[in-house]
């Protein structure tokens, strides 16, 4: 098993003195399904579970209007098992599918006597209604593919090397050499192998970057699937084109996000609806621009400029010929790897709870990246991904702007931690470190 950090967070949930029911939500084939069996199988008695893809049957369970105790016992009669009361989880899975299931929801929580997990893909606008409701009811956890730490949890079952790097990070001590290009290494691995489950288990058993490749294009093919099936008929073709075209955006110089790529006479009024159809499916994040970088940074952004960035480093390297993941992995000098970083960067923050935002200045340049933490400090970030990271000349002039109130500016490359004047070089790899609160 994959060890993964939402099950610490079901743990939390299980352990809250508030009774509610957890929801469970993320794109397709990031082991959501799994990691609640695997939860149900070591934290509960008696474990029963209702898919409502799979099961078709089972919305009847749901199909009119009754009391809880009525619900109770549909769900005693279709699981032939005994159901323990405080000692037995009931798993209602795709419940997209389903929607009366959150009608029902708080008469269930208020007898008492189960444990509820709700889970579903964010494929269509069904989910995304569902989470807003039952306020008070249900708590809700957000999984994403694997970040780095995880993906390095698996890959060397090493955990303790992120307690010396958050170490040398607060001191801002320079990484023991060795370390330094271990970790190098395993996160050019990352990169290419991604953190969708089926994809980082076929390399650790494996090591076979062919069949990691195949497991990658087998995950676009079903989010494509999914497009067509979930999308609103009207966005369908906008959605697929945009979805298909973000590896070639992100090579562009500024990696906006150009709609004359799709069509000449594209307009972002008629495609908003189709790319935000795709972040809150989770297959794609998106950093938007601002006017500024100061706090809040909400309070400027504009959103029709923005990036789009795939939900999965993985996904993106097998866009992209077998050659560029072989140099990646080689440590190549001399190529072009910014787009991956820049995604792989994407990645980390929207794991860590960031929501992402950039800013483009014809007078100031632009900056990769700017992040807020919980206590309102605004992060300026620039991802290198070659040997000129000490060039950046957006970050230099934003620093300089006293009404910005930056207090540090931070550069992530392939080199040492090192820290000049009010501008922290890091390691690529310790994007892992940077959390909101």
């Amino acid at each position: 098993m994959l060890k993964r950090k939402a099950y610490e967070a079901m743990a939390q949930w299980k352990a809250s003195p508030s009774r509610r029911a957890l929801l469970v939500t993320g794109a397709r084939q990031i082991g959501k399904t799994y990691l609640v069996r695997k939860f149900a199988e070591e934290n509960y008695d008696s474990f029963v579970e209702f898919n409502f893809a799979l099961d078709p049957q089972a919305k009847s369970i749901f199909s009119q209007p009754l009391r809880p105790e009525d619900i109770v016992m549909r769900f005693s009669l279709r699981a032939h098992k005994p159901l323990i009361p405080g000692k037995t989880l009931i798993f209602l899975d795709e419940i997209q599918e389903a929607p009366e299931v959150l009608t029902a929801i708080k008469g269930l929580i208020d007898r008492g006597d189960y444990d509820y997990v709700l889970s579903g893909s964010l494929l269509g606008v069904e989910l995304r209604n569902i989470r807003s409701n039952p306020v008070g009811y249900v708590a809700t956890l957000v999984m994403h593919p694997l970040d780095f730490e995880e993906f390095c949890w698996g890959v060397t079952g090493a955990p303790e090397v992120f307690s010396y790097l958050a170490e040398c990070f607060t001191s801002k001590a320079e990484i023991d050499p060795v370390i330094h290009e271990h970790m190098l290494d395993l996160f050019r691995k990352y990169i290419v192998v991604g953190g969708m489950p089926d994809a980082v288990k076929t390399f650790i058993e494996s090591s076979n970057i062919v069949l990691v490749r195949g497991v990658q294009e087998d995950i676009k093919n079903w989010y494509r699937t999914d497009i067509s099936k979930y999308c609103p008929e009207s966005e369908k073709l906008k959605a697929r084109d945009a979805f298909d075209l973000v590896p070639a955006e992100l090579n562009n110089p500024n990696k906006r996000f150009i709609l004359k790529e799709l069509n000449q006479n594209a307009r972002m009024r008629n495609y908003e609806e189709a790319l935000l159809w795709l972040t809150h499916a989770q297959v794609a994040n998106a950093a938007y621009n601002v006017k500024a970088p100061e706090y809040p940074l909400l309070a400027s952004k504009e959103r029709r400029l923005f990036k789009l960035f795939y939900a999965d480093t993985g996904v993106l390297m097998s866009c992209y010929s077998m050659r560029a993941s072989q140099d990646l992995l080689d440590g190549r000098s001399g190529v072009n790897f910014g787009s991956m970083y820049e995604n792989v960067a994407a990645q980390e923050f929207v794991a860590h709870g960031f929501d992402m935002y950039y800013f483009n200045s014809k007078k100031h340049g632009e900056l990769d990246f700017l992040l807020e933490k919980c206590d309102g400090e605004v992060l300026p970030i620039e991802i290198k991904s070659g040997k000129d990271y000490k060039r950046h000349r957006a970050l230099n002039n934003v620093l300089n702007i006293s009404s910005y109130r930056l207090k540090q500016g931070y550069v992530f490359g392939s080199n040492n931690l090192q820290q000049e004047g009010n501008v922290l070089y890091l390691p690529i790899y310790m994007l892992a470190l940077l959390k909101r609160d």
